[in-house]
């Protein structure tokens, strides 16, 4: 008998990743990564094209596909591949035709004919307008659409090119015209649709918010169901054989939850990357939680109800600090060399604090126009003070999330940290026990969100019968879990109140905004 696959999508901000897994060991048998041909577009439109104006984040779909193909004919060429599933970046919305042709592909010169990224939020002013007139589908949202999400892009482009919007006639996430085009089945994701264009079953989108979008969107489907089988072109683009079928597509901070373990209520997973995504499973419906920014039932895991918050920066805001401010030309050797140096440090050595707004906040406000803050430099304040102080704001805003949740009767039970930063830094991770007075477990898994992805894909081909079996099968089998200091957990639960105290003075936000207004001008 030949042996059998799975493969894994998750595609990222900056590059999409891939895992071959082996269907009855469960091993990774390789592994392989892709970048994006053209990146993030935030000055320009390619090929030295049209100038982009601030805050803008623009990508290529068709970079998507080249990286499929790259991807798929690495791992999957002559192998029997029984499930295939992909985890996606959003909301990443983009215009196409009905048949799926990208409008960048006919108006290249068009900055609103390109896919949106997540961290295109100057569609803020849209999203605000929206808000103000309020909704009931606003109630699993804190009352507060994101300028992150489809709605509000949607509505930017809508007034902005109304030409180009006239002729877009489907306006779809990345992730889900992704599938479309691996199956040529249009299929929609129910978690794409639930947590950023405020899907509701038995109910729908919003109406009337942006003119004609409604028929520009499509009915989605549960997770963890079948979009189709990899189409006889990609079949023979790529040289994979079997059944290939092909998982409807997740958002990739959640698709990151089977492999993780996490398939019980009460688990709260943070995926740490460019970002911070935090999800918790609840098998009970309840409030949101004041501060959370969502909840949703049936678009993470089916039969769970599940929190959905973030931290908007979190890695790329160490990253601006060793690249960008520090302008160092290797970046790993000056983070282990920074790591080293401030985990010799005392807590609150630094006698500093930070805001870990560097690309706005999530939670509690909602707001992507705040901004990031240091309290307490000096002369004497050396570049490891500052490097120790944003780990430490990072680790704050993680309790902020957790506590805005449990305050309201979210069941935290379970804190489980995974992807990017939560192997690589373990320094890192003390200091979110530290800082939040709980044991944080970490899988020792490769790859979690393409693993995940992998999971999906095994659910939808019939691999196994529920995520909670492809998460025993195919999940984290261990965990490094770091316990709290008492000695720590008192000085920074000092801190944390002061964190807390300066974000929710009112002086403090209305200076980040008058700010932000003349940073426009």
């Amino acid at each position: 008998m030949s042996h059998e696959y799975l493969i894994g999508l998750d595609y990222g901000t900056q590059s999409a990743r891939g895992v071959l897994i082996d269907v009855a060991s469960g091993a990774i048998e390789a592994s392989h990564t892709h970048p994006y041909r053209h990146g993030t577009l935030a000055a320009a439109l390619p090929d030295g094209g049209t100038a982009l104006p601030p805050g803008w984040a623009l990508q290529c779909a068709p970079d998507y596909t080249e990286a499929a193909e790259a991807i798929l004919g690495h791992l999957g060429r002559s192998r029997v591949i029984r499930g295939i599933g992909l985890g996606f970046t959003a909301s990443s919305p983009l215009p196409t035709r009905a048949d799926g042709t990208p409008l960048s592909t006919l108006h290249p010169q068009a900055p609103h004919a390109y896919v949106k990224l997540w961290k295109h939020q100057v569609a803020q002013p849209w999203a605000d307008r929206i808000n103000a007139h309020g909704g009931e589908f606003l109630a699993n949202f804190g009352g507060k659409l994101s300028a992150e999400w489809l709605i509000a892009k949607a509505a930017q482009m809508a007034d902005e090119a109304p030409d180009l919007w006239a002729e877009t006639e489907r306006f779809i996430e990345a992730g889900d015209w992704l599938v479309w085009q691996l199956t040529g089945h249009e299929v929609r994701s129910l978690g794409f649709a639930a947590y950023k264009a405020q899907y509701q079953p038995g109910i729908g989108y919003p109406s009337s918010l942006v003119g004609g979008l409604e028929a520009k969107l499509g009915t989605p489907v549960t997770i963890g169901e079948p979009a189709g089988r990899l189409s006889a072109g990609w079949r023979a683009r790529t040289g994979i054989e079997g059944e290939a079928t092909v998982a409807v597509a997740v958002i990739d901070s959640h698709v990151v939850m089977p492999a993780a373990g996490a398939v019980r209520s009460g688990t709260l997973v943070g995926a740490l990357g460019t970002s911070a995504a935090f999800m918790l499973l609840d098998d009970a419906r309840r409030p949101l939680p004041r501060g959370i920014e969502g909840v949703a039932r049936d678009g993470v895991l089916p039969g769970f109800w599940c929190y959905e918050a973030g931290q908007a920066g979190f890695g790329d805001t160490l990253e601006w600090f060793i690249k960008g401010f520090l302008q160092s030309t290797d970046p790993d050797r000056e983070f282990a060399r920074l790591n080293a140096l401030a985990a010799d440090m005392r807590p609150g050595q630094t006698r500093m604090l930070s805001l870990d707004w560097w690309n706005g906040c999530r939670v509690p406000f909602g707001d992507s126009s705040l901004s990031g803050l240091l309290l307490g430099l000096s002369l004497k304040t050396t570049v490891v003070d500052v490097y120790r102080t944003l780990l430490e704001s990072l680790c704050c805003g993680t309790r902020r999330i957790v506590d805005c949740l449990a305050t309201d009767g979210a069941p935290v039970e379970r804190i489980v940290l995974t992807s990017g930063l939560s192997g690589r830094n373990p320094l890192l991770m003390q200091l979110m026990a530290d800082v939040l007075g709980r044991t944080v477990h970490v899988p020792l898994i490769d790859h979690a969100t393409a693993v995940g992805a992998a999971i999906h894909g095994a659910v939808a081909a019939g691999v196994v019968p529920d995520f909670a079996d492809g998460a025993r099968r195919y999940g984290a089998r261990e965990f490094v879990d770091y316990v709290p200091n008492a000695e720590a957990m008192h000085i920074y639960d000092g801190l944390y109140r002061q964190y807390v105290s300066v974000g929710t003075s009112s002086t403090v936000r209305d200076a980040m905004h008058a700010l932000d207004i003349q940073r426009e001008k």
